[in-house]
This record gives structure tokens, C-alpha cells and sequence, in this order.
């Protein structure tokens, strides 16, 4: 944990110097983005806001997307992530949104996924998302290594910004 704490006071370091603001989403990291990046001392100054959004009623919501927004797209994919951050960036008015969607484990979702699969998104002036498999089913292990993949591609898309 103490590397996700690391990495979220770097990526808060990195907002606070730009003065930019951060939303986020997680599904299967199960807060520890939000957690990470909360951990830091004045981390008023850019994030706004947060949800864990790991059931279709919690989509539905705090994030007020429908099942009509949702056609032809499935959880746990990029274009979903992507519309995760999207939609988390508009509501709270943030410079950034960023989100994550898969499955922690020990057993593969719904969708055919196996357990480590992760879809991982950002959202502002650049927009990047990726698909991580971690290939193993250890739930606790792959959360940290979604939440901290996750915090790593939007270290690195602040960078490139």
C-alpha cells in the first residue's frame, strides 16, 4: 500500500503545481484510487470528487447514466472506462476525469473476462486508455495493481499534457 500512497502523493504533487482538478471512478480498485490521491495533505486543492461505481444501480445513480447510454457497450471495456471518466469529468467541471472497470478476482466476470482483467481510462485536454491483465486472481493484490496502474497512466498523461 505504501506504493499506492507514493504514487497517488506524486500524481497530487503533479495537480497541485498545474492547479488542475481530478474526479474519479473505480469499479474492482474499490476506492483505493480515490483513497491514494485523498491520503495527501491539501488534496482539497484538486480532487473534487469521487465514486465507486460497481453495480449497474450505481452507475445508474450517482452517475446518472441510463441503460440507454450503455447500448451496445459492455462494463469492464475500454469504451466503457473512457465513458466513466467522461462523465465524471462533466459532472464535477474537473480539468481531468480518470476510471477504472474489471474484475478483482478470484473468479473472471460475467462478460468473459478472467480475474485480473482491468480497463483503465483518462479524460482531459489528452485522453488515454489501456486494458491491464495482471493474469492471476489474488482480489486484494490485483486491486492495488489496478488502483496503481491507473495513478501510473495518469502520472504519465499529465506529463504529456
Amino acid at each position: 500500500m505504501q506504493d499506492l500512497f507514493a504514487k497517488g502523493e506524486a500524481v497530487g504533487a503533479l495537480l497541485k503545481a498545474r492547479r488542475e482538478t481530478v474526479a474519479v471512478a473505480e469499479s474492482s480498485a474499490g476506492g483505493l484510487v480515490s483513497a491514494s490521491l485523498l491520503a495527501v495533505p491539501g488534496a482539497s486543492a484538486y480532487f473534487l470528487g469521487g465514486a465507486v461505481v460497481y453495480t449497474a444501480t450505481a452507475r445508474e445513480q450517482l452517475l446518472g447514466i441510463t441503460a440507454a447510454d450503455m447500448a451496445g457497450m459492455r462494463s469492464s471495456s475500454e469504451p466503457y472506462a473512457m465513458l466513466l471518466a467522461r462523465t465524471l469529468r462533466a459532472r464535477f467541471g474537473t480539468t481531468w476525469g480518470i476510471a477504472e472497470t474489471g474484475a478483482s478476482g478470484p473468479t473472471g466476470n460475467r462478460y468473459g473476462d478472467a480475474a485480473g482483467h482491468s480497463c483503465l481510462a483518462v479524460s482531459g485536454p489528452l485522453e488515454r486508455v489501456v486494458t491491464l491483465e495482471t493474469g492471476h486472481g489474488d482480489r486484494a493484490a490485483n486491486m492495488q495493481e489496478f488502483s496503481l496502474a491507473l495513478l501510473g497512466l495518469f502520472e504519465k498523461t499529465l506529463a504529456e499534457a
